[in-house]
C-alpha cells in the first residue's frame, strides 16, 4: 500500500487487459494536442512504474510508435482501447486514461492542457511533469 492513495482498478473495453495503479483519488489529468494524443483524445495521468501492474493481458497487447518512437502507445488488440502507455515525457512511468479506470475510487479530476504540438518547448517550460513518474 501507498500512504495518501487509492488503488484503481481499470482496463480495455473487451475485458482482456486488466491493470491496477496506485494514486490519488483527485487525479491531475494532461490533456495534449500532439497529433497522435488529438486523435485518440489521450487524457491521461502520470504514474512511476512502481505503482502499475498489469493483472492481465500483456499478451492482448500491442503497441505503436512514431516520430522519436520514445513513446509507447500500448492498446488491446482486441478491442482496440488504449487503458495505459509509457508517456515519451516519462518513459520510467506510466500513462493512465482515467475513463478506462473502474467506477468508484476518483474523487476529482482535473484537466491541464499540455501543448504536445510544441513537446520540447512543452517540456522545458513545464515544472513537474518529468518527475511525476519518479517515487
Amino acid at each position: 500500500e501507498y500512504r495518501g492513495l487509492v488503488k484503481h482498478t481499470g482496463g480495455c473495453h473487451c475485458g482482456a487487459v486488466r491493470f491496477e495503479v496506485w494514486a490519488a483519488a483527485d487525479l491531475h489529468v494532461f490533456n495534449c494536442n500532439c497529433s497522435i494524443c488529438t486523435k485518440k483524445q489521450n487524457r491521461h495521468f502520470i504514474v512511476p512504474a512502481s505503482r502499475f501492474k498489469l493483472l492481465k493481458g500483456a499478451d492482448n497487447l500491442t503497441t505503436y510508435t512514431f516520430n522519436t518512437h520514445c513513446a509507447q502507445h500500448t492498446f488491446c488488440k482486441t478491442c482496440g482501447v488504449q487503458s495505459f502507455y509509457t508517456p515519451r515525457s516519462n518513459p520510467d512511468g506510466y500513462g493512465i486514461a482515467p475513463h478506462c479506470l473502474d467506477d468508484g475510487t476518483v474523487q476529482t479530476v482535473i484537466t491541464e492542457d499540455i501543448n504536445g504540438k510544441e513537446w520540447e518547448k512543452a517540456m522545458k517550460e513545464h515544472k513537474t511533469i518529468r518527475d511525476m513518474s519518479k517515487p
